[in-house]
């Protein structure tokens, strides 16, 4: 999801389509928390590890 947000940033920049910006921008935080709470051990969805 954190590498999915990036390249939508990226592109969305390039291209200059704010909507793929902002997609792109919710996409890499949602990623960043998952990944924080993942690495701290707390299971979500089911999960213990988002890859």
């Amino acid at each position: 999801m954190i590498i999915l947000g990036v390249i939508l940033l990226i592109v969305g920049f390039v291209v200059n389509i704010p909507i793929l910006w902002t997609i792109g921008v919710v996409l890499l935080v949602i990623g960043i928390i998952l990944y924080a709470l993942g690495a701290a051990g707390h299971a979500i969805g089911g999960r213990r590890h988002y890859y």
